[in-house]
C-alpha cells in the first residue's frame, strides 16, 4: 500500500499562517553531485528534508545523487535517513520519510564519465514518468570549484542541461566562484555557454541566514533608522566574521586561499552591499541586485595598503581551556605557507550617503569567540552638557545586528547611572529572535534551495556582484603577495597587533563581540 500523499494543505508542521516560507515548489527535482561530501550530508539533503517536512516541496519531488561510490538508490537513501536524523532541523516524521524515500535515486560515476552521465539523463527522464517532475530539475554542484567545467561540460553533452518547452533546468555553483577575477570571468564564460544567466544559482549561504533578511527589515521597515543611515550620522561600520577553530582537515581546500578569499570575497562584501545600498523600488531580484551593484562599483580602495589591511596567522596557544596547535603545524599544511588565517581591510565608499564613512571588514579562525556582526557606530553628540568625568564611560551609540549564533540586534546608548550625580554610561537594549519568536528560524540552504525551485534569485550574486566583488579584493591579495610571511597572532586572541594598528591610526578600536 502507497502512503498517503503529503501537501501542504494537510501537513500538521504546515501553519497557514507561517509567512517565512510560504511559497511551495512546483514538480521538480533535484540532483547533487558531490552527495559524499559534508555540504551535502551536513546541510543540503537535511534541508530537502525539512522543506518536505513543512510541506514546501511537491509530493512527487526526487532527489538524485552522483558519486563514484558503489551504491544501489537504497544505499543511497539510507545515507540520506542517516543525514537527515543527525542534522535536521525539524523532527523526523516517518510518513513524510516514506514519501520523500520514494523519489531518491543514486547514479554511479566519476566527472569524467560520459556512460554515467547518460545513466543520469535516463534516470531523470524515467522520474519524470514516475514522479510527474515535468522537466524540471536543478543540478547541484557541490564539488570542488576546478570540477565545474567538467560537470558543465558532462551536462551539456548528455543533453541534460537542455529544457523541453515550459520546463525548466537550472545549475547551482557553491562558492569560491574563482579565486581572483580573470578565473571568476573564465568560469562564467564556461557556465553560460551551456546555461542562461536566469538558469545560473550562485549560492552565497549567508545570504539565505535570516538576520541577513533582517537587516533590510531594520532598514527600509523603520522611520526610526533610515534617516540616520549616513554620513551626517554614522562614523563607521564594522563587519565581522569571526570564527573560533582552526582548519583541521582542509588544507587542500584552505592554502592558497586563505581568509580573504574564502570570507571577505563574497560574505563580506555582500554584507557591506546590503548595508550601504540605496533602497530598491522593491525586493524583486533585479531592483535589489541593481543597488547592490551600484554600491560595489563604488567601493575605494585605500591608498595606503599597508597601512589600511591587515593580515595573520594563528599561533599555538590556549584556547577554550585547550592547547591548540599553529597554523603551520596543522596536519596537510607547507610549514612555509603564506595564506592567511586573519585579514582586515578599510574600504571606503564613493557617492553621496557615504563620503568619508569607512568600512572595516575583518574575519578570521582561532578568534576568541564565533560570531558574525554588523555594527553600525554612530558620531558622538555634537555638544554634551556634562562635565567629561561624567560621561568618561559613554561610548558612540551604535547599532549591531548580530547574524549569528545568537541571532538578533542590540542598540547601544547613553543612560543616567542611578544616583544623586548625572553620571552617564552606556547601556544596551537587545531583540534576540529566540526571545521574540517561538518558531525557529529556517536555515539558510532551505531558504535558498527553496528558492532555485521557484527560480527566485533575489538572494543569489550575479555575475557583475561576483566581478566586482574581485575587482576590490584582487590589489589586496596581489600587494599581500609581496609581503612575504603573515604576522602571527595567538590562537583565541582577536588578530595580530596590526589589526589594532590599523584601527589606531583612523583613531579607532574594533568591537570585542
Amino acid at each position: 500500500m502507497r502512503p498517503a500523499k503529503i501537501t501542504a494543505e494537510h501537513n500538521p508542521l504546515r501553519d497557514p499562517l507561517d509567512l517565512r516560507l510560504p511559497r511551495i515548489a512546483g514538480p521538480s527535482g533535484l540532483v547533487i553531485f558531490g552527495v559524499t561530501g559534508d555540504l551535502s550530508r551536513k546541510k543540503l539533503m537535511p534541508a530537502v528534508y525539512d522543506l518536505a517536512n513543512r510541506g514546501l516541496l511537491p509530493p512527487g519531488f526526487a532527489l538524485t545523487g552522483f558519486a563514484r561510490r558503489d551504491w544501489a538508490d537504497q544505499d543511497f537513501a539510507q545515507v540520506v535517513h542517516d543525514a537527515v536524523k543527525e542534522h535536521a532541523r525539524t523532527p523526523f516524521r516517518e510518513a513524510t520519510w516514506r514519501q520523500l524515500a520514494e523519489g531518491i535515486r543514486f547514479v554511479q560515476g566519476s566527472f569524467d564519465d560520459e556512460a554515467a552521465f547518460e545513466t543520469l539523463r535516463e534516470t531523470v527522464e524515467k522520474l519524470d514518468a514516475e514522479r510527474g517532475t515535468g522537466g524540471n530539475h536543478a543540478f547541484y554542484l557541490s564539488v570542488p570549484p576546478a570540477a565545474f567545467p567538467l560537470v558543465v561540460g558532462q551536462l551539456a553533452k548528455s543533453g541534460l542541461a537542455r529544457s523541453e518547452a515550459d520546463a525548466w533546468r537550472r545549475v547551482v555553483i557553491e562558492k569560491p566562484f574563482g579565486h581572483d577575477l580573470a578565473s571568476a570571468r573564465e568560469l562564467d564564460a564556461v557556465v553560460s555557454e551551456v546555461f542562461p544567466p536566469e538558469s545560473v544559482f550562485r549560492i552565497d549561504h549567508y545570504l539565505g541566514k535570516e538576520t541577513v533578511q533582517n537587516l533590510l527589515a531594520v532598514r527600509f521597515a523603520n522611520q526610526l533608522f533610515e534617516p540616520l543611515w549616513n554620513a551626517n550620522y554614522v562614523d563607521h561600520v564594522q563587519i565581522t566574521m569571526a570564527e573560533d577553530i582552526g582548519i583541521g582537515g582542509r588544507a587542500g581546500y584552505y592554502d592558497g586561499i586563505g581568509a580573504a578569499r574564502d570570507v571577505i570575497q563574497n560574505h563580506l562584501l555582500q554584507l557591506l552591499a546590503l548595508v550601504a545600498m540605496e533602497e530598491p523600488r522593491t525586493f524583486d531580484a533585479p531592483e535589489l541586485r541593481a543597488e547592490k551593484i551600484k554600491v560595489l562599483s563604488s567601493v575605494r580602495l585605500p591608498r595606503d595598503l599597508a597601512k589600511h589591511t591587515a593580515r595573520g596567522q594563528y599561533a599555538a596557544s590556549w584556547q577554550g581551556g585547550e592547547r591548540v596547535v599553529g597554523f603551520l603545524e596543522e596536519e596537510g599544511f607547507n610549514p612555509e605557507s603564506t595564506t592567511e588565517t586573519f585579514a582586515a581591510v578599510r574600504l571606503d565608499i564613493d557617492n553621496r550617503r557615504w563620503a568619508g564613512v569607512p568600512f572595516y571588514l575583518r574575519t578570521g579562525k582561532r578568534l576568541g569567540r564565533r560570531v558574525t556582526e554588523v555594527a553600525v557606530v554612530f558620531k558622538k553628540a555634537p555638544h554634551l552638557p556634562f562635565e567629561s568625568s561624567l560621561t568618561s564611560e559613554l561610548g558612540n551609540n551604535a547599532l549591531v545586528i548580530r547574524v549569528q549564533p545568537d541571532e538578533g540586534v542590540t542598540l547601544r546608548f547613553g543612560a543616567k547611572v542611578p544616583g544623586t550625580a548625572m553620571q552617564v554610561r552606556d547601556v544596551t537594549m537587545d531583540f534576540g529572535y529566540g526571545h521574540s519568536f517561538t518558531e525557529s528560524s529556517p536555515e539558510a540552504y532551505e531558504r535558498l534551495i527553496l528558492d532555485v525551485l521557484l527560480g527566485d534569485p533575489p538572494l543569489f550574486p550575479t555575475r557583475e556582484e561576483v566581478e566586482l566583488s574581485w575587482e576590490i579584493l584582487d590589489p589586496i591579495t596581489a600587494f599581500w603577495a609581496k609581503q612575504g610571511q603573515p604576522e602571527p597572532y595567538a590562537s583565541g586572541t582577536w588578530g595580530p597587533p596590526s589589526a589594532d594598528a590599523m584601527m589606531a591610526r583612523d583613531g579607532r578600536t574594533w568591537r570585542r563581540p
